[in-house]
């Protein structure tokens, strides 16, 4: 069997973190056992849909590198969706039902008041044909319904949740075509499984119900159904679902200057048993990554642990990842010299106008006036390679007695402006010896 996973998103809005987290599991899925990965844009809301939410979810899939096999659109299916609802139709599994929105509202209300759970009646599947002739001339449109087999208990083993059980006779049967023939979610997304050989179904566990209902399209359709694992939602680090965290676009991470790996290293394991580690490529991640790990606690997402994450992965990325977004003459021996004090790549420039100046260092303390008069005058004879800084401290230690913060400082102060950075025995030899020699005088 080829694992077959789909990301499905609607494209009426940006996508957030939430959904994300789901991407990368589908994607990480799929890679895992050499199958294939999908996108299929859910834009059967033509009113909310819009191309450009669409173009920014392709942007933003390309820029974390979680290139889909093949992309579909719902709105380019509606043959194929009213041809199987025609067959469901036929055999009785799916039917008409004319309550208004207020009408069904109100049998909610009574059966609650009654401390029944509010599930449909089917008072449709009673209606004679003088009372359907009857709504039909006042105007009334039918919503459909799907009909559950109430004699087919619905059962599942979930590759996060372990074994599901629902009484069909506790659940309403779901409304999939609205009364102006416009598609919910809920048949669709089946057909389109079907039709798409969809192996592998990740999503939130908010759609553990939406599943057991789903379970008996499929067997309507005469499918084997996919395989399940719904995943505990995301949450905040202050243990909720924040309104900020349900927003939160992939492009404000972008924007940030994050490493789009960062991302994919975090939200691969958090709510899982497998500790978070910084990584500058998927290939770890992906050749462990096993739904059995996953635990049902809510998955707590921190930005702060994002951006520490972030600075380690950078620390570890080769000058290769990165050349092209370094100023031009950042070499080599700079990016390795400089990463070290990095955060975020973008912040370079400003540690690389400490080699290439001019820089402003702190006013002097008198006492050191002579000693960095020294500094300038030892520089000056020392051979100015890839030892000189070793080779001017132990000199300067040995004729002055200084050592530690005393030998160090002024030096770091009067080359660099700074009272910490990059390691000054990487940072002198990029500075050069004219431009040593000119700040230790100045």
């Amino acid at each position: 069997m080829t694992v077959i996973t789909r990301f499905a998103p609607s494209p009426t809005g940006h996508l957030h973190v939430g959904n994300l987290r789901t991407a990368i599991h589908n994607w990480m899925w799929a890679r895992r056992h050499g199958g294939r990965f999908l996108l299929r844009l859910d834009d059967t809301d033509a009113e909310r849909s819009r191309e450009e939410y669409a173009d920014g979810i392709r942007a933003d899939l390309g820029w974390l590198g979680l290139t889909p096999d093949a992309e579909v659109k719902q709105s380019d299916r509606f043959a194929l969706y009213e041809a199987r609802f025609a067959d469901l139709r036929d055999a009785g599994r799916v039917y008409p039902c004319y309550e208004t929105a207020q009408e069904l509202d109100l049998k909610r209300k009574v059966q609650l008041g009654r401390g029944l759970p509010p599930v449909y009646d089917r008072a449709a599947l009673g209606l004679t044909a003088d009372q359907i002739a009857a709504f039909e001339a006042e105007g009334r449109a039918p919503h459909w319904r799907f009909k559950l087999d109430h004699e087919a208990p619905i059962e599942w083993t979930d590759m996060v949740r372990g074994d599901q059980h629902f009484d069909p006779k506790l659940l309403s049967d779901p409304v999939i075509r609205r009364a102006d023939g416009s598609w919910l979610y809920m048949l669709p997304s089946v057909i389109d499984d079907v039709d798409m050989g969809i192996t592998h179904v990740v999503r939130g566990e908010d759609h553990v119900s939406n599943t057991a209902t789903q379970l008996q399209m499929f067997t309507a359709l005469g499918a084997v159904p996919p395989q399940f694992a719904h995943e505990a939602l995301l949450v905040g680090s202050e243990g909720k679902l924040s309104k900020r965290l349900g927003s939160l676009g992939i492009s404000t991470f972008r924007e940030q200057g994050l490493e789009a790996i960062a991302l994919i290293a975090l939200l691969a394991r958090i709510g899982t048993s497998d500790p978070v580690i910084p990584v500058t490529n998927a290939e770890p991640l992906i050749a462990a990554f096993d739904f059995a790990h996953f635990g049902r606690a809510p998955a707590r997402f921190d930005e702060a642990e994002l951006a520490l994450l972030n600075q380690k992965i950078v620390h570890q990325l080769d000058y290769a990842a990165v050349k092209d977004r370094l100023p031009a003459d950042v070499t080599e021996a700079a990016w390795a010299a400089l990463r070290p004090n990095l955060e975020i790549v973008a912040d370079i420039p400003k540690w690389w106008r400490i080699v290439t100046g001019p820089i402003s260092a702190p006013a002097r303390p008198a006492e050191d006036a002579d000693f960095l008069h020294l500094a300038a005058t030892t520089l000056t004879v020392l051979p100015f390679d890839a030892e000189v800084w070793r080779a001017l401290t132990e000199r300067l230690k040995a004729e002055t007695g200084r050592k530690g913060k005393d030998l160090f400082l002024p030096l770091r102060r009067a080359l660099t402006g700074l009272d910490h950075g990059p390691d000054m025995a990487a940072l002198l030899p990029l500075i050069g010896k004219d431009e040593a020699l000119k700040r230790l005088s100045d």
